[in-house]
C-alpha cells in the first residue's frame, strides 16, 4: 500500500505469466481514500479482486486458473478489457492512448504546477527538443529505456546554440554533423544534464499520473568534468581594477556607444550603477535590472533594495529565482556616497517607473538578457574577460566578502537571498520574523571592496 497523491493506493506487482499479455509489470488500485484505517478495511477485497482478474486473464489466455478465485465478483479496476485491446494493438502502442507528444503537453500545462516564468520557459524547451530528437507520436506505452539512451547520445554532441548556427537541421542532424565534424564547440555537460533532469521530471509526472510503470531516465546523466564550485570564478582583483578603471568609470565619451572610449563624460545610468550594485550587495542580474523606483525604500530608517516580485506601481515583468529570494537588502553606504540614492530621487520626480528604464525588456520580458550580452562585450573592451567568469561572478564576490568580514552563516543567507540546505528549511525557521533591518545593515557594512575606487 502506498500513499500518492493524498490518496492510498495499492500497488500489486503483476505475475510473469501476465506481463506479456498485460504489457505492464505492475498494477497500481486506488483506495479512494486519505484514511489509513479505511484504506487498511478495503484493501483485502481489492487484492482479491485483483487476483480473480488475474485468473479471469489466465483462462482467457488458456493457461491454469482457479475457477473458483474468477468467479469473485471483481472489486478492482478491471483490466480484462485492457488485455482484449493490447491483442487487438500492436504491442508498442500504449492503453491509455496518449501519445508522447499529448501526454508531454498535458503535463507543461498542469495546473498544480508553480513554476516561475523562467522555469516554465526551461521545460517547455526541453519539451521541443524531446519531440523533436524522439518523436511526439511514440506511444507513452511504449516509452522506455532506448527512447532515454538516443535522447542522451544526442545531447552529448548538440552544438552550442544549434538553432542558431544550423537553422536547416533537426536537432538529432546537427548532433550528428557535430560528431562527424569533432571541431564544433558542443553544449556542456551541465546544460545537458539539465535537459536530462526536466526530461526526468516529466516521467515521473507519468508515473504519478499512471501512464508509465517506472521512470526509464532514473540514473541517466552525463559525467561533468567541472566541479561545482569552479564552474563560475570570482572576478580576479586585477579583473575588479580593470572593469571599474575603465573609461565608463573614469570618463567616457558618452553612455552609449562610445562607453568604452575616453572622454570626459560621467554618465549614470544603468550601465554605471548595475555592476556597482551587484558587488556591493550580491542582488542577481535579473533582481536589480527589474527594480522599480519605489523598490529603492527607507525602512525603519535605513536605505534598502525591496527584492520582490509584486509591484507598487503595476510593474508586470518582474520574477524571482525562488522563495529565499524575497528579500530586504540595505544599501551599502559605499553605493549612498556614490550618489545612488540622489539617482533614484531623480528618478522618481521624473516619474519614471522602472529605476532603469533604459535597459531593453526583450521579447520574453527579461531585461536581464540584453544587460548581459552588454556586459560581455563590456569585458572584453577593458581587459576583464577571462574564462568561468561573467556577471553572476559579482554575487559569487559579495559572497567571498561576506565570508572575510566572518558574517554569521544564516545572516549571509538572508542578505543574499540563498536556501539553505538546498532549498530544505528546518522547523525552526518558521518561527520568528527573521533579522531586523538594522541587524542586515550592520552585517553590510562589514563588507569592504578594496579593489573598487570609483
Amino acid at each position: 500500500m502506498r500513499l500518492r497523491g493524498g490518496r492510498f493506493y495499492v500497488r500489486r506487482h503483476v505475475p510473469c505469466d501476465l506481463q506479456a499479455p498485460l504489457n505492464r509489470v505492475e498494477l497500481w488500485r486506488s483506495l479512494k481514500t486519505d484514511s489509513l484505517q479505511t484504506a487498511l478495511r478495503r484493501m483485502p477485497a481489492v487484492m482479491a479482486g485483483i487476483e480473480a482478474e488475474f485468473d479471469r486473464v489466465r483462462a482467457g489466455i488458456g493457461a491454469t486458473a482457479d475457477d473458483a478465485n474468477s468467479r469473485l465478483p471483481t472489486v478492482a479496476q478491471p483490466i480484462v478489457e485492457k488485455v482484449r485491446v493490447a491483442a487487438e494493438c500492436p504491442a508498442s502502442v500504449s492503453s491509455n492512448g496518449l501519445t508522447l507528444a499529448e501526454a508531454y503537453q498535458q503535463y507543461v500545462d498542469d495546473p498544480t504546477h508553480r513554476w516561475s516564468a523562467s522555469t516554465r520557459q526551461s521545460y517547455d524547451t526541453c519539451r521541443k527538443l524531446a519531440i523533436s530528437v524522439i518523436g511526439g507520436d511514440v506511444p507513452m506505452g511504449s516509452f522506455g529505456r532506448t527512447h532515454c539512451r538516443d535522447f542522451l547520445d544526442v545531447l552529448r554532441h548538440l552544438p552550442r546554440n544549434a538553432n542558431k548556427r544550423f537553422p536547416k537541421l533537426t536537432a538529432r542532424e546537427a548532433s550528428q554533423r557535430a560528431r562527424e565534424r569533432g571541431d564544433v564547440d558542443v553544449i556542456s555537460a551541465a546544460n545537458a544534464n539539465v535537459n536530462l533532469a526536466n526530461l526526468s521530471s516529466f516521467l515521473n509526472w507519468a508515473v504519478n499520473e499512471e501512464l508509465l510503470t517506472r521512470n526509464p531516465m532514473r540514473g541517466l546523466r552525463l559525467h561533468d568534468d567541472v566541479a561545482k564550485k569552479d564552474k563560475r570564478n570570482p572576478f580576479s582583483a586585477d579583473q575588479l581594477r580593470k572593469i571599474f578603471d575603465a573609461p565608463l568609470y573614469t570618463g567616457c565619451l558618452d553612455g552609449g556607444r562610445g562607453y568604452a572610449k575616453p572622454g570626459v563624460e560621467r554618465p549614470r545610468n544603468a550601465r554605471f550603477w548595475v555592476p556597482l550594485i551587484a558587488l556591493h550587495s550580491g542582488m542577481r542580474l535579473n533582481e536589480i535590472c527589474q527594480l522599480d523606483v519605489a523598490d529603492i525604500r527607507l525602512i525603519d530608517g535605513i536605505w534598502c533594495f525591496v527584492v520582490c516580485d509584486n509591484s507598487l506601481v503595476g510593474s508586470d515583468d518582474k520574477a524571482l529565482k525562488t522563495a529565499a529570494s524575497e528579500r530586504f537588502v540595505p544599501i551599502h553606504s559605499r553605493l549612498i556616497g556614490f550618489g545612488l540614492i540622489a539617482y533614484a530621487e531623480q528618478q522618481r520626480r521624473a516619474r519614471a517607473l522602472k529605476l532603469f528604464g533604459e535597459i531593453d525588456p526583450g521579447p520574453k520580458g527579461k531585461r536581464a538578457v540584453a544587460f548581459s550580452k552588454w556586459f560581455t562585450q563590456f569585458s572584453r573592451a577593458c581587459g576583464a574577460y577571462e574564462e568561468r567568469t561573467c556577471f553572476h561572478s559579482f554575487r559569487h564576490n559579495f559572497r567571498d566578502a561576506l565570508r572575510a568580514a566572518k558574517v554569521d552563516h544564516d545572516l549571509a543567507l538572508a542578505l543574499g537571498g540563498w536556501s539553505n540546505a538546498a532549498g530544505v528549511k528546518g522547523v525552526s525557521e518558521n518561527y520568528g520574523n527573521g533579522y531586523s533591518i538594522p541587524m542586515l545593515r550592520d552585517a553590510m557594512e562589514l563588507l569592504s571592496f578594496p579593489h573598487v575606487n570609483v
